[in-house]
């Protein structure tokens, strides 16, 4: 095993920086006129024919955040246009809040996400970081009406989808919203120092871990009004790109990661009360793998399983590779155990010789299960949130949110 793929060597992290630069340098042409993020085909050209969706240009928002604080040149601009975007055609003046995009036609999407609105604030928290104009008052208006529309305190979780108006609330709970909820909540509490939603993010864990250990520790994802569990959602159409049905491991691995953040920042130097955390995150994160790596022949994490751990979609998301990366890395510098060291040698191997893309750059979104390049559910490449933090993650602080982290590592920011 080359030195570039092992964890804690110069090599390794010598690769993740010029990896971080490829992305960078890959994502300039995002912007539209307005600053709403275009989707970004395979060689980083924008397919304006496309929708521009908020959740996109949120993200874009985020890691030109961090590259403006790694000092990449360039990066404040793009900033800027991304929350032009975000503060002007994506947002809804009248009824408040953000559409989830624009069309090509300059049309609106119709609807309310919270999905979308956990990136307006992701993308808020990061902004104030890098000292981008703006980034303030967005989110002091995102937690407003977050908190006003999708937070439920009596639950402690987070609604998915209103109609525009906000008149009409869809039926339909998630998980995937509440784990982006987690993220952004803890960016909140790292940035702006309101622990009040470290504290939900907690509320929102303890949900998910009761859910997935008495479910042999694959996380149902798809829910009813009242919070029981449908099994069976889009058992007709699995491979969704939002929505898909049964486990999805991509999604264990990232909540292990967030539990683990969660848990350290929670009880700093209580260890003893972060254990019980951390071993549900081992458990998240070896149930994952132990179904999706190598699941059928070939290297690679597949998108989907039934409740028996049988690959049900075999294609491979670049998004849960990198996910495996930051979470076998965080996991490895938390419990010191060298399966995860091992583990994360494996994926950096298979990042380099299958989901590079060293012609174009960036990384492939989707491959078969032959590792061959697709693009049914993810064509072209969309964004770089995934695969950008997947260069910084496996050596911050585990406690801490990446673009805050960046922020210490390089003086943007001052502890508190």
């Amino acid at each position: 095993m080359e030195k570039k793929y092992q964890i804690d060597t110069e090599e390794n992290k010598t690769f993740l920086k010029e990896l971080r630069e490829n992305l960078l340098g890959f994502g300039h042409k995002f912007p539209s006129p307005e600053g709403s993020s275009y989707y970004l085909g395979d060689d980083g050209t924008p397919w304006k024919e496309r929708s521009r969706e908020t959740w996109i240009t949120c993200r874009m928002a985020h890691v030109y955040s961090i590259g403006s604080m790694l000092g990449h040149e360039g990066s404040g601009e793009l900033v800027d246009a991304a929350l032009r975007g975000i503060c002007g055609e994506l947002h809804d003046t009248k009824n408040g809040g953000w559409y989830p995009g624009i069309t090509a036609d300059g049309e609106i999407i119709p609807d309310k996400q919270c999905y979308a609105h956990a990136f307006v604030i992701l993308a808020a928290t990061s902004g104030i970081l890098a000292g981008r104009k703006g980034a303030e008052e967005l989110l002091k208006e995102a937690l407003e009406l977050y908190d006003l529309r999708f937070w439920n305190d009596e639950e402690g979780l987070s609604c998915d989808t209103w109609n525009t108006e906000f008149t009409v609330l869809d039926d339909y709970r998630g998980v995937n919203a509440n784990m982006h909820t987690v993220e952004a909540f803890l960016a909140v509490a790292d940035v702006a120092g309101k622990e009040e939603y470290r504290s939900r993010a907690g509320r929102i864990i303890d949900h998910v871990i009761q859910w997935a250990s008495s479910n042999e520790w694959r996380i149902p994802e798809h829910f009813t009004k009242e919070w029981k569990a449908d099994l069976e959602c889009n058992k007709d159409h699995p491979d969704d790109q939002f929505k898909p049905y049964g486990a999805t491991p991509g999604h264990g691995i990232e909540w292990a990661r967030l539990i683990t953040q969660w848990a350290l920042s929670t009880y700093g130097s209580d260890k003893d009360a972060a254990v019980p955390y951390v071993e549900a995150a081992e458990n998240l994160f070896n149930r994952a793998i132990a179904d999706g790596w190598n699941a059928d022949g070939a290297p690679g994490i597949v998108y989907t399983t039934d409740w028996n751990g049988k690959p049900v979609v075999h294609d491979r998301m670049h998004w849960t590779l990198a996910e495996a990366i930051n979470t076998s890395a965080i996991l490895y510098h938390v419990t010191k155990k060298q399966e995860y060291a091992d583990n994360y040698a494996e994926f950096m191997q298979y990042l380099d010789e299958k989901v590079l893309d060293h012609v174009c750059g960036s990384w492939f979104h989707q491959l078969d299960q032959n590792n061959e390049v697709i693009g049914t559910v993810w064509p072209g490449k969309s964004d770089i949130y995934h695969a950008l933090q997947a260069t910084l993650i496996p050596y911050c602080t585990p406690d801490i949110s990446v673009a805050k982290a960046v922020a210490l590592e390089t003086g943007a920011v001052q502890t508190h």
